[in-house]
């Protein structure tokens, strides 16, 4: 059985810098017994690239945009628009132009760990994609390649 969780904005962990965006781990699979929930905030253009693994994926946008895509299916959800990704299916998205900040939850607890790991790895502003595809790998991600 999982324990309440009230978490004040002064309580939250410190973000974790992935590929130049933050993502906060509000609550992990250890805390709730299986699902998962962060808030993410990102620049204009950044956010990750296309990948699939197996846990769904939701994300609400609090404020700006998001262009993203699910499969073949782009769109751009803005404030108030929720989003649901099946697991399995390949995507990506992208902060909006002035930024924007999202809730996301995955199911299957286990992204926070992947998270952990991507933001102590090594530096972003020179990355080795290739470690990074590896460490997805561990986590049951798979990182497909870059649209050209």
């Amino acid at each position: 059985m999982s324990e309440p969780i009230v978490l004040t904005p002064d309580q939250r962990p410190r973000a974790l810098n992935i590929a130049g965006f933050d993502i906060t781990v509000l609550a992990s699979d250890a805390q709730t017994n299986g699902y998962e929930v962060f808030l993410q905030a990102g620049a204009d253009g950044k956010g990750p690239g296309p990948h699939q693994h197996p846990w769904d994926e939701s994300f609400y946008v609090i404020s700006g945009e998001i262009t993203c895509a699910i499969n073949d299916i782009e769109t751009v959800a803005s404030a108030g628009t929720f989003v649901h990704i099946p697991g399995g299916s390949t995507h990506w998205y992208k902060f909006g132009a002035g930024g924007a900040e999202i809730l996301s939850m995955t199911s299957q607890g286990n992204a926070s760990r992947m998270y952990t790991d991507f933001d102590s790895a090594s530096s972003w502003e020179n990355p080795d994609r290739s470690h990074f595809v590896e460490l997805a790998a561990k986590h049951g991600q798979q990182v497909a390649a870059p649209k050209p």
